[in-house]
C-alpha cells in the first residue's frame, strides 16, 4: 500500500468522524472462558488461545502467559502503527523488527512481598529499522508511532478500569 492508497482508504472515515464525532467511538471486546486447571481460553477472533500461569509462578510453559500476550499486543500495535505512519509520511521501510521487554517481580504476583509491585515495573520497546530515511525523518516516525499506538498510549495513560462480577 502506498501513501495515496492509505489516504484514500482513510479519507471517508476521517470525514465521517469529523462530521459525527460519536461515530468514532467504538468499544473493542475480548472474551475468554475458564479452562481446565489454572487456565483461560481467549477467543482472538482468529484462533483460540489458552493462557495459563507463567513457569515462574507454577505454570508448565505449555500455555501462553498473559504478560507475554500484553507485550505481543504492544509489538503488534506499534508495528502496525509504524507501518501506517511510514506509509503516510512516504518513508520506505525495507524491513524492521520490534522488541518489547518487561520487568516483573513475581514476589508481588505470588503475594510473597506486599511491597513488591504486581505487574510490570518497566517496559521497553525497541525499533530496528531498515530504511534510508534521514535521522530527522526516523525521529518523527517514532514520535508519531508513539503518539498513535493505542496499546502504548493505554499503558502510559492508565485508563479508568472497572471490574464487575455477575
Amino acid at each position: 500500500m502506498n501513501r495515496d492508497e492509505l489516504r484514500a482508504l482513510q479519507a471517508p472515515l476521517k470525514q465521517r468522524y469529523r462530521e459525527s464525532p460519536d461515530a468514532a467511538s467504538i468499544t473493542l471486546k475480548a472474551e475468554g472462558e475458564l479452562g481446565e486447571g489454572v487456565a483461560c481460553r481467549v477467543d482472538t477472533g482468529r484462533a483460540l488461545v489458552e493462557a495459563g500461569l507463567h513457569p515462574g509462578t507454577g505454570g508448565t510453559g505449555l500455555q501462553l502467559c498473559s504478560g507475554d500476550m500484553l507485550l505481543q499486543a504492544l509489538v503488534a500495535c506499534a508495528g502496525v502503527t509504524l507501518s501506517a505512519v511510514a506509509t503516510s509520511m512516504g518513508i520506505v521501510l525495507r524491513g524492521g523488527r520490534l522488541k518489547a521487554e518487561g520487568d516483573l517481580d513475581f514476589r508481588g504476583t505470588l503475594g510473597i512481598d506486599k511491597s513488591a509491585s504486581v505487574g510490570f515495573r518497566s517496559i521497553r520497546l525497541e525499533f530496528t529499522l531498515d530504511t534510508d530515511a534521514s535521522a530527522e525523518e526516523r525521529s518523527k516516525l517514532i514520535e508519531l508511532t508513539e503518539r498513535y499506538c493505542v496499546v502504548l498510549q493505554t499503558l502510559r495513560a492508565s485508563p479508568v478500569t472497572e471490574v464487575t462480577v455477575r
